[in-house]
């Protein structure tokens, strides 16, 4: 998506001042705001975390079932920009299924790469989903 904003009669003009506002998104994250895995909440969830981006209102909520050490249901929703949902879609699809101890070594960097990248002014949506993994870990570690 780009974006020009121009005075007036909206051309450029020697003397006008032109902004352009390009953010694009891959399409990893496309697929998750359209699509996101694992949307909604677990009413008998064993946790449920909230994590808020105080900058920008972004949160994600995590609820999780876990039977022996291993996620066995995940779901999460999310109030935010594209790639808050996107991340936490990511997010929820990755935890499932995998053992309490993997969910202490996801940094925010490893949620970009595995999305094919986030715009610079959207870096904070994976660090919103990292800190939400590890309020969930802390929380389903603490209940053991």
């Amino acid at each position: 998506m780009q974006i020009t904003l121009t005075a007036g009669d909206g051309q450029p003009a020697p003397g006008r001042r032109v902004i352009i506002f390009s953010m694009t998104y891959s399409e990893k994250v496309l697929d998750h705001f359209h699509h996101p895995r694992h949307a909604g909440e677990i009413a008998h969830a064993d946790a449920v975390v909230e994590a808020v981006n105080p900058a920008c209102g972004d949160v994600l909520k995590l609820w999780a079932v876990c039977r022996d050490g291993i996620l066995t249901e995940v779901k999460f929703k999310a109030a935010g920009c594209v790639p808050a949902i996107a991340c936490g879609s990511w997010l929820a699809e990755w935890i499932q299924g995998k053992r309490l101890e993997a969910l202490k070594a996801l940094p925010a960097h490893h949620i970009e790469i595995a999305l094919d990248g986030l715009p610079p002014a959207s870096k904070h949506a994976s660090v919103l989903a990292a800190d939400a993994l590890k309020l969930l870990a802390g929380k389903l570690a603490s209940s053991r």
